[in-house]
């Protein structure tokens, strides 16, 4: 008995390790979105984002990442930070959820307004690299 609880303690502990560790790997993909996003880096988003990368956007609208206003240039940047709070870790799908103030600029709606907005980003391993699959956010109403 003392072996059997032993063993199920080291895979429980390594079991911990990975997970900090795919925790680590996806919180610098998080950022590294992110930073591509204030560099409207639309080759490096395309990197972490899945093809079919579907988000249903703060405009209360659902769509497809290839045909949003990212791609088309109506969405920049001047500030971005995300403040992750959770991370759930589902076999090969991990669930982000937090927080982001940003500042869009340009042709962007609300140009030079901080912006305050709650979010959940969903990633799945596919072919062996974690991307981007889906993201819902919604603004913050000031209270």
């Amino acid at each position: 008995m003392i072996v059997i609880g032993v063993a199920a303690g080291l895979v429980s502990g390594q079991s911990a390790k990975q997970d900090d560790a795919l925790v680590q790997q996806i919180k610098s993909l998080e950022q590294s979105e992110v930073d591509a996003l204030l560099r409207n880096d639309l080759l490096a988003l395309e990197k972490i984002w899945a093809p079919d990368y579907t988000v249903n956007n703060p405009r209360n609208e659902v769509g497809k990442a290839v045909m949003g206003p990212i791609r088309a240039g109506a969405r920049t940047y001047s500030s971005f930070i995300r403040d992750i709070e959770q991370v759930l870790i589902h076999e090969n799908t991990v669930i982000v959820m937090g927080r982001e103030t940003v500042v869009p600029k340009g042709p962007a709606p609300d140009a030079g307004q901080t912006i305050n907005r709650r979010f959940t980003n969903i990633w799945m391993k596919q072919k062996g690299k974690w991307l981007l699959t889906a993201r819902h956010a919604n603004v913050i109403c000031p209270s």
